[in-house]
């Protein structure tokens, strides 16, 4: 009897084909559940090396810009001292640019690296070390390497 199924195989079939289904399903749906768990994992380690890279470079960058403004600082002391042993009147412009200068070195927020106008003021003592170096007839060659800093004359 081709015709005649017991309810048995129909239920088997049925059984056997909505366990197929579910196969399907679990394969696509680990499919999608691996692809989650991946990109969380990547998004985790990611954010943590990010935050590790972010670190040394502002560490480096940091480390630049303080021997930058250690090495005008330096300069300055030292013109200072020499200009103080010999002033004469045509050395009071020189003074008071010198001055100027050392006042926007000792204003510049090294412990705040959030502060909004850090680069603006970095340009400006720039600036005004230019301005000196010109007074004074110097040309400063300001070298930041591996080896560190240098300012030779």
């Amino acid at each position: 009897s081709a015709g005649w199924r017991s309810p048995r195989e129909g239920t088997g079939r049925a059984a056997a084909m909505a366990g197929g289904q579910d196969l399907f399903d679990a394969i696509v749906m680990a499919d999608n559940r691996f692809h989650g768990e991946g990109y969380q994992e990547g998004y985790e380690e990611g954010s943590s090396l990010g935050i590790i890279e972010g670190r040394q470079h502002g560490t480096v960058y940091g480390a630049k810009i303080g021997s930058e403004i250690g090495c005008y600082q330096g300069f300055a002391f030292a013109w200072r001292c020499l200009l103080h042993s010999r002033a004469t009147e045509k050395d009071s412009r020189k003074m008071k640019v010198l001055e100027s200068l050392i006042s926007m070195i000792q204003k510049f927020p090294y412990g705040d690296p959030t502060y909004a106008n850090l680069h603006e003021d970095l340009d400006r003592i720039r600036g005004k070390f230019k301005q000196l170096c010109s007074l004074l007839n110097v040309q400063p060659d300001f070298k930041i390497s591996a080896e560190g800093s240098g300012l030779s004359f």
